[in-house]
């Protein structure tokens, strides 16, 4: 079953789709035969708060779907794992109840880990792909040991959550620990951040995946030894002070990939789509006329 919200064609729409018992929500704007597909990160995220600031421009050349990932957004909360392969699962089956044989993906962070792990494994399918600052390019955690024990003590992000959903101002005092300034953040995002904030459940999804994605020697999802067969073309854009993963994954990554092109940003963390938007949306438009079509 699928629904839409709105009806004019020229605006992003909001829509859902029920997959196996999942009522998942994306937005979607532009046409074309090749969309991209637009994946979002972890903590507490949604397709519009990472890629809000992309739908419209990527929408002027081609077809946009930006996903909420089970657990995120509007979508539906199921009891699930929420691991990476289980995100990646859910990907197909959304793309296969679209009809959709033949996709760009572009994902930051958690969603470029989801997204890398969906090209490896259907590379016919994908025809570019686009990883920002992303998971699964290297298994060392951000702050060794300590990273670990976050993820053992669930009840700390709840109790951190609690405190941020009370103050805008803390809101965006959070979010200075993934960005380099968060001044460059328009008032729009951090209204964003704090409005998903005030969710009762907000971040269960990301803890759970957490859980099982932090092991003691690393993160579990690591497919930097895999990069070698991605016979997809790939753009890597990396923030140069990004806190969460270092540069060097995607440096490494650019050598192995075949056919890869690597953007560093400087003076920018974790969210080059929206620290440096329009110097992001640039690139990654030229990349998607390049070889997404």
């Amino acid at each position: 079953m699928m629904t839409t919200e709105h009806t004019d064609a020229l605006e992003p729409l909001d829509m859902w789709i029920d997959i196996g018992g999942r009522h998942l929500h994306y937005v979607t704007a532009g046409s074309g035969a090749t969309p991209v597909v637009l994946l979002h990160g972890g903590i507490v995220d949604a397709a519009t708060l990472s890629w809000g600031g992309s739908i419209a421009p990527f929408a002027d050349d081609q077809r946009v779907i930006a996903l909420d990932l089970p657990g995120y957004g509007s979508s539906s909360r199921p009891d699930a794992e929420y691991t990476t392969a289980y995100h990646a699962d859910v990907l197909g089956d959304f793309l296969d109840a679209l009809n959709l044989s033949s996709i760009s993906l572009a994902g930051v962070s958690m969603g470029g880990g989801i997204a890398l792990r969906y090209a490896l494994y259907n590379q016919s399918r994908v025809k570019s792909l686009v990883l920002v600052d992303s998971h699964g390019l290297g298994r060392k955690l951000p702050n060794g040991y300590l990273t670990y024990v976050l993820s053992r003590l669930p009840k700390l992000n709840e109790l951190s959550i609690s405190l941020l959903k009370r103050n805008r101002r803390l809101a965006k005092l959070a979010l200075s620990s993934i960005v380099h300034d968060p001044d460059t953040l328009s008032r729009s995002v951090v209204d964003e951040f704090h409005r998903l904030l005030q969710r009762p459940d907000a971040g269960r999804a990301y803890r759970r995946w957490r859980a099982r994605e932090v092991e003691r020697g690393g993160f579990r999802t690591d497919f930097s030894d895999r990069l070698g067969d991605l016979e997809v073309p790939t753009l890597l854009v990396h923030g140069t002070e990004d806190p969460i993963f270092p540069v060097r994954w995607s440096r490494r990554a650019a050598d192995r990939i075949p056919e890869a092109s690597l953007e560093i940003r400087p003076e920018c963390g974790h969210w080059p789509q929206r620290e440096q938007t329009t110097a992001f949306n640039e690139r990654a438009m030229e990349f998607l006329a390049q070889y997404g079509q």
